[in-house]
């Protein structure tokens, strides 16, 4: 029950933050908005506090992971997609118990946790994301909540870097924290060139 509640706390600091902290005022574009097909791929940790090391000693694990990311911007503050986290190494962690018991120490061989997103854009800098999905091990599936947070800069031709912080919450099994770098290039159509880029 405690982990349920600190999900939700994260979700309502995200969701206050992109209402009152981000809430800057932007320049209408001339041009028409269109809707925006982006990829992009991030490297990042995952971080693990219900880790054990190899002795079965508790453990903060701080593993090595690759973001696969699809967005489609659809409106100019509002996109979906479908986000996939990959943890490269096997690990073991602590599972979380419905009611008080013995711990239970399971394994998860270099998981994959995919998960649809809805996005929320607030200025062209930062985006709020919430959303559900399901992390893959051989080792057995758990079904997950993730809510995170992107700041973003645009760079020429249609590329883009960004910072990521993200939570999954995987439902009677464990939490994650990942930090991320990643690079997102958008696809499709171009922008028209200004008058002064034309010259």
């Amino acid at each position: 029950m405690k982990k349920c509640i600190r999900f939700f706390a994260v979700v309502i600091i995200f969701c206050f933050c992109s209402k009152n902290g981000f809430s800057q005022h932007q320049e209408e574009s001339k041009e028409p908005f269109r809707p925006e097909h982006w990829l992009s791929i991030v490297i990042s940790h995952a971080h693990v506090f219900q880790g054990r090391d190899i002795d079965g000693n508790k453990k903060v694990l701080s593993l090595p992971s690759w973001g696969l990311d699809y967005t489609y911007q659809f409106k100019p503050k509002w996109g979906i997609g479908l986000h996939t986290d990959i943890i490269t190494e096997t690990f073991e962690v602590e599972k979380h118990l419905e009611s008080g018991g013995d711990a239970v120490v399971i394994e998860r061989t270099n998981p994959i946790a995919p998960a649809l997103m809805g996005i929320y854009k607030p200025n062209e800098h930062w985006a709020f994301l919430i959303g559900a999905g399901v992390e893959f091990a051989k080792e057995g599936n758990f079904f997950l909540n993730r809510a995170g947070v992107e700041y973003g800069a645009e760079l020429p031709k249609g590329w883009e870097v960004f910072g990521s912080l993200s939570y999954d919450f995987k439902w009677n099994a464990y939490d994650t924290w990942i930090l991320g770098l990643g690079i997102a290039k958008r696809l499709g159509w171009k922008k028209h060139a200004t008058a002064s880029e034309k010259d």
